[in-house]
């Protein structure tokens, strides 16, 4: 794929997939039944977390950048079978999520343009007779705009998201500014009153983060950016993180300002900011708030679109799916035929179907995404793979960097690699003649030199191994017993208790055997190092569990049928066409010098 991201290029692209129109509803339901005047706290506990997952995406996005995101990452650390679900659950993700986003687009545009009845026949939602379908052709046709644009290139579509990032950032600022003076004039009447800052307690203000928390959703696209940002180790981390930032800073400002303005109680739960302006007599405040909403939509939209078809890509990639997904347009250096099925499946959805009951689905894939990805972190640093499998299309750049090493080792050389960023560890190289059979290809072996005195590293790895497996049993165990009411007391509490001890044994454990060697030679080096490991991994993995025990029996029951197909599919189709069958297997330390070798082999 092409490096056509502009600059600052992944910034845009993490803010204007952040920062949706979740702000523009949740600021009231989630003040009026939890948070009160403290709903700004509650976005700053939600920005923390979400920062926790963020920490994790950055230093593997800059180690491995991959258009893959976090399927690569589960792909290259825990295993393919293991990966396919997350990509599967990833397809689910933005399907469901671009198709949603679609369908609010219109009733905004209805009230932009001045009501029911207001928008051409032919965008309008009708209901169809008999079959109880109300079918909205202006979703549809805005998702095949969107599909169009993207498959222009990336830095056309890139420019447009800009543009209308833009413009839902300023509509945030003039509800700060002017909500402000509003609010200082009439003296704060929001925070003047009787009950206190917390009128819900503390539990019910951490109940209002985990509400607001998927109003952070929407960083993890940068990371299917990877292949077309010119400086991933740079860009991907700062994307992630000024998305991030600039999400917390306006959401938090936002919130203050309009709990300020009115009580809490006299909110209105479907147009908080509208309402709020309207109290204090600015009723044309509407169309500015109502404009911002529909761009925060627009720009969610393009977001949900955008990573899908790069998920497919790496899935087809790796023979996991049909390779008609992997194909990249030479003009326009993106995948076009992936990006149109991905608009089609989700214009239809738009077009026919009411998703809303589905949206609990959406978050199921991003916070699976999220934990795999913390995981990833503690293999990656404890338990990193000694090899990685390449596809045999590599096979020249593997013999070529093989006969380097084996030349440079003949002549009593200690050759160093550039490509790693490791100065200190040395690796010797010899190559084995192949055995030839019928259609049979050489595969050299790259062997992976093992620094003396430390005979205990086979040991210390089955240990760590180990204890990250007390780790996710004990947040699994501490969660559900924290999460399910109807079980019974003593069993909940007995969960708890297990699930606490299991998880402390585990970090524990974990800090006290130290990090392998092996962490400084896998994929790029000089990027972002994830800090506070493993403690912020693990808290990670902890909160997402919890938010993902507590979406309910429900949205698990319609997602297990989608994973039960998945299954299905990787059963029949991806397991007999992964390209792990005849892969290369070489050292993580020479990976990054192949695929340079290969790029100019070519």
């Amino acid at each position: 794929m092409g490096k056509g991201f502009p600059e600052f290029g992944a910034e845009e692209e993490g803010v204007g997939s952040t920062i949706g129109a979740g702000v523009y509803v949740l600021v009231g339901t989630v003040a009026r039944e939890h948070s009160g005047p403290a709903l700004t706290i509650s976005f700053l506990i939600a920005g923390i977390a979400a920062a926790l997952s963020a920490f994790c995406y950055a230093e593997l996005a800059s180690r491995c950048p991959s258009a893959g995101s976090a399927y690569h990452y589960s792909y290259i650390c825990v295993g393919e079978g293991i990966a396919w679900l997350i990509g599967w659950a990833l397809i689910l993700e933005y399907t469901i999520g671009g198709a949603a986003v679609a369908r609010g687009i219109s009733p905004n545009l209805t009230l932009l343009f001045g009501g029911e009845g207001s928008l051409p026949v032919f965008l309008a939602r009708h209901h169809l007779p008999g079959v109880d379908i109300v079918v909205d052709p202006c979703a549809a046709i805005l998702v095949f705009i969107v599909t169009g644009l993207l498959c222009m290139g990336i830095k056309e579509s890139s420019f447009v998201q800009a543009t209308v990032t833009s413009a839902n950032v300023c509509v945030m600022i003039f509800v700060i500014i002017v909500g402000s003076i509003i609010a200082f004039q009439n003296g704060w009447p929001g925070y003047a009153l009787p009950s206190g800052y917390f009128p819900f307690g503390v539990n019910g203000m951490l109940a209002g983060s985990a509400t607001v928390f998927f109003a952070y959703i929407g960083f993890d696209s940068v990371a299917s950016t990877a292949e077309e940002v010119k400086n991933p180790q740079r860009d991907l981390p700062l994307g992630i993180g000024i998305a991030l930032s600039i999400s917390c800073i306006l959401y938090m400002l936002v919130s203050s300002v309009i709990v300020g303005m009115v009580p809490f109680y006299e909110m209105d739960p479907d147009t908080p900011i509208s309402s709020a302006f309207a109290s204090h007599g600015i009723q044309w405040a509407m169309y500015v708030i109502t404009a911002g909403a529909t761009t925060a939509l627009c720009s969610t939209l393009m977001g949900s679109i955008l990573p899908q078809p790069r998920i497919l890509m790496a899935m087809a990639r790796d023979g996991l799916l049909p390779s008609f997904f992997s194909d990249v347009n030479r003009r326009t250096q993106v995948p076009v035929k992936g990006t149109i099925v991905t608009g089609i499946v989700a214009a239809s959805l738009a077009f026919c179907m009411d998703v809303s009951q589905l949206a609990g689905m959406v978050s199921v894939g991003t916070l699976l995404a999220f934990t795999m990805v913390a995981v990833s972190i503690l293999i990656l640093r404890y338990v990193p793979p000694d090899e990685v499998p390449l596809p045999a299309s590599l096979q020249e750049a593997i013999d070529s960097v093989s006969l380097k090493y084996a030349s440079q080792h003949a002549n009593g050389e200690d050759p160093e690699d550039p490509g790693c960023g490791c100065k200190d560890a040395q690796q010797t190289a010899k190559t084995h003649e192949s055995q030839s059979t019928d259609g049979s290809l050489a595969y050299p072996l790259i062997e992976k030199y093992q620094p003396e005195g430390k005979p205990d590293d086979k040991k210390r790895r089955k240990i760590a191994a180990v204890s990250i497996a007390f780790v996710c049993t004990g947040v699994l165990l501490l969660t559900s017993g924290a999460s399910f009411e109807s079980l019974p007391g003593l069993l909940r509490l007995s969960a708890c208790l297990a699930g606490a001890v299991l998880l402390s044994c585990g970090l524990v454990v974990l800090s006290w055997t130290g990090q392998d060697d092996g962490r400084h030679t896998f994929g790029y080096t000089g990027g972002f190092i994830c800090p506070f490991v493993p403690l912020l991994p693990i808290c990670c993995i902890l909160i997402n569990a919890y938010l993902l025990i507590n979406l309910g029996g429900g949205t698990w029951l319609r997602v297990s049928v989608w994973l039960s197909i998945g299954i299905i599919v990787y059963l029949f189709y991806g397991n007999g066409h992964s390209s792990l069958s005849d892969a290369v297997y070489v050292p993580a330390a020479h990976v990054d010098e192949i695929y340079r070798s290969s790029t100019g082999l070519a």
